[in-house]
């Protein structure tokens, strides 16, 4: 059964509900009425108590509403779960963040830097990389790339072999030996780029728990919390519950991409994207969010400890710099000023920067169909937003909702 949500009074929590109201009434005005988005979906939540939701729209072409219990692609919103779950495995020492790559993963022991060449021409050969460890995949200064970037000679490798964890890859082994064939952008731990380096995290949390990456994070994540809808394909039972996916198109109606009653979404994956390949629910990722706001743990279920949550959610960026320092991405999850990356997660450590209401050390990600969330830990507050719009770029709709759930917030324990 899907699970379900029920709504506690925002007053007791701090919330002005008239506030709270604007935030149906801009998205209904601004996206779903002018046709940018067909259909919304928003949780807030204070101590891990849903205080508002609203459901605007359409999930389907043919005009069905949104239902509570729709499912979504939640793309890289994945990236939270799956650097959890090699967290869970750093902190049973199963592997350490300063652990080199190789340990597990001995395909990347001849890795090299990006040098010339390409495209037409073979890559030329380059400098050998430092040994990436870890924490490089992580935190996404690996070295490795997407072919979404549509950048370099070597993004456009990426987009060739299909290695944006594309669900129709041969499996791990073959995913990991086709990386190792190409080189890095830089070498580790020099950048940050936003990169399939969560997908290697996958393969990784696969090969030392002997278990695929799904069977991981069901055992260990999805049925302890009871999030009974997340995974890496949709159940034909659960199939009238697939929201249709669009893609925007400038100056037009957004362009059905992929239809749920013929999406592949029904069929497992032979290659599990431990980056961007889930489909999740509001409820079910509200769950998640409601374990992170809470330290790691919700209901007597503990992911990871609050020492390792914190440690996930610091800024690892050499120097305590933000995004737009060390970015070399064309393309990320995140608005970059005053934000920083850590195990994971995109971190907040300047609101005055990043130019919007919030706490320092808010966490949060976001995937390229337009869902999102965040977790403030000081006011422990959380949001989930639920959509399915790529690229996720094409509207400010995140930071709309963020400003206007902080001016909802009536009592700050800041």
């Amino acid at each position: 059964m899907p699970v379900t949500i029920s709504l506690a009074d925002p007053a007791a929590h701090g919330f002005d509900s008239d506030r709270l109201a604007r935030i149906a009434a801009l998205l209904d005005k601004r996206y779903v009425a002018t046709g940018r988005f067909k259909g919304l979906d928003v949780l807030v939540a204070r101590d891990g108590q849903a205080i508002y939701r609203t459901t605007l729209g359409a999930m389907r072409e043919d005009g069905t509403p949104v239902r509570d219990d729709a499912i979504y692609r939640i793309a890289s919103m994945t990236k939270p779960l799956t650097s959890i779950a090699l967290m869970m495995l750093v902190e049973e020492g199963a592997i350490a963040l300063e652990d080199p790559v190789t340990r597990v993963i001995p395909e990347f022991a001849g890795l090299s830097v990006y040098a010339g060449g390409g495209g037409d021409a073979p890559f030329m050969p380059g400098r050998p990389a430092q040994g990436m460890r870890i924490v490089d995949l992580l935190t996404h200064m690996s070295g490795l790339t997407y072919g979404i970037q549509n950048r370099t000679n070597v993004d456009a490798a990426y987009r060739k072999a299909r290695l944006d964890g594309h669900a129709s890859l041969p499996g791990n082994d073959h995913f990991i030996a086709e990386l190792a064939k190409l080189p890095l952008e830089f070498a580790p731990g020099e950048a940050w780029n936003y990169s399939v380096s969560t997908d290697v995290c996958g393969v990784i949390v696969a090969r030392l728990s002997g278990m695929s990456l799904g069977e991981f994070l069901k055992a260990r994540i999805f049925d302890p919390l009871g999030m009974v809808d997340t995974g890496f394909a949709v159940a034909p039972e659960k199939l009238d519950r697939l929201c249709d996916a669009w893609s925007y198109v400038p100056g037009a109606a957004p362009h059905l991409l992929d239809r749920a009653e013929t999406s592949n979404l029904v069929r497992a994956p032979r290659f599990e994207s431990g980056g961007g390949g889930l489909v999740s629910t509001t409820a079910d990722y509200h769950r998640f969010a409601s374990a992170l706001a809470n330290g790691g743990s919700l209901d007597g279920v503990r992911l990871v400890s609050p020492k390792t949550l914190a440690l996930m959610t610091s800024n690892f960026l050499p120097g305590g710099v933000d995004l737009t320092q060390m970015s070399r991405s064309m393309f990320s999850e995140a608005n970059n000023a005053g934000v920083g990356f850590g195990l994971g997660f995109g971190v907040v450590f300047d609101p005055v920067r990043a130019l919007s209401a919030g706490s320092a050390g808010e966490f949060s990600w976001g995937g390229i169909f337009s869902t999102g969330f965040f977790v403030d830990p000081v006011e422990k507050v959380h949001m989930v937003l639920m959509a399915q719009l790529l690229p996720s770029s094409a509207y400010p709709i995140r930071r709309d909702l963020k400003t206007l759930i902080y001016a909802a917030l009536a009592e700050s324990r800041a």
